[in-house]
């Protein structure tokens, strides 16, 4: 299975040099053949992970509006038990929220050890979303990647494993996507007319999610550019980085808190 894309550390991401559609040698036969195994591995680390105890995973999903944030959780984690995974969405702040610094909502949210946590949007709000609507000037938002990266770099420190992923689709997906919100009397709950209105800033968003990708990158929290106007290409590679990342980590069961020999039980 070919891997998501991580852009070079410490370079300029250029969106364009990205092929939403990309799908390498992997067939649309193959990546279905492939998934339901990596989602029972999936589920057996992260069973491991919530005994094993020194680890917590956050997972940030972001992308524009139709990218694939809720299908992509629902494909690949559907055969992770509920026991120590799960998902926070963020949607408008509330007022109790908007009181607090921009991170403190996010924070609160971090898993603890042995848990897995998926951010459904993310702390990256606060350069994307309210950069292009101009919610905050430009000295606040710009600041805001040196905040995020030392947020993310404290994090890691406590060994929270961070994976992030930037769905990456084309603006002709994303109207097709649209369309069949408005077709579809299933998806009707979906659509919102203020979507037409945010496709109108696709442009600003591109260049934001560019500089996102560029400035908040560090080797301990990389980003995965997915290409993923093909939706079974997207799941396979974001659940086979995720199991490949939780290999890595030589997750293990603990023994026993007592001694056991000798034990029968009547």
């Amino acid at each position: 299975m070919s891997q998501p894309l991580i852009p070079p550390h410490g370079r300029h991401v250029d969106l364009r040099e990205y092929d939403p559609a990309f799908t390498g040698h992997v067939s649309k036969e193959q990546a279905r053949e492939r998934l339901p195994a990596l989602r029972a591995r999936l589920n057996e680390l992260q069973d491991t992970l919530y005994a094993d105890r020194r680890f917590a995973v956050l997972v940030v999903l972001q992308g524009i509006d139709t990218a694939g944030k809720d299908g992509t959780i629902k494909s690949v984690f559907q055969d992770v038990g509920p026991l120590g995974c799960s998902v926070a969405n963020f949607g408008v702040p509330t007022d109790v929220e908007l009181a607090h610094d921009f991170l403190w909502r996010y924070h609160r949210d971090t898993p603890e050890k042995g848990k897995f946590v998926v951010f459904n949007r993310s702390h990256y709000e606060a350069v994307l979303v309210e950069r292009v609507k101009g919610l905050v000037p430009e000295t606040t938002w710009r600041a805001r990647y040196d905040q995020i990266n030392a947020f993310e770099r404290f994090l890691a420190g406590e060994n929270v494993v961070i994976m992030k992923f930037f769905l990456h689709i084309s603006r002709d997906e994303q109207r097709e996507r649209l369309q069949e919100r408005v077709d579809n009397p299933k998806k009707h709950w979906k659509f919102r007319h203020g979507d037409l209105e945010e496709r109108r800033n696709w442009d600003q968003y591109q260049l934001a999610f560019a500089d996102m990708l560029s400035h908040c990158n560090p080797a301990h929290a990389p980003w995965h550019v997915v290409p993923a106007d093909h939706k079974w290409y997207r799941d396979a590679v974001i659940a086979q980085a995720l199991v490949d990342r939780l290999e890595a980590l030589g997750l293990r069961y603990p023994g026993p808190f007592e001694h056991l020999a000798g034990i029968r039980v009547e």
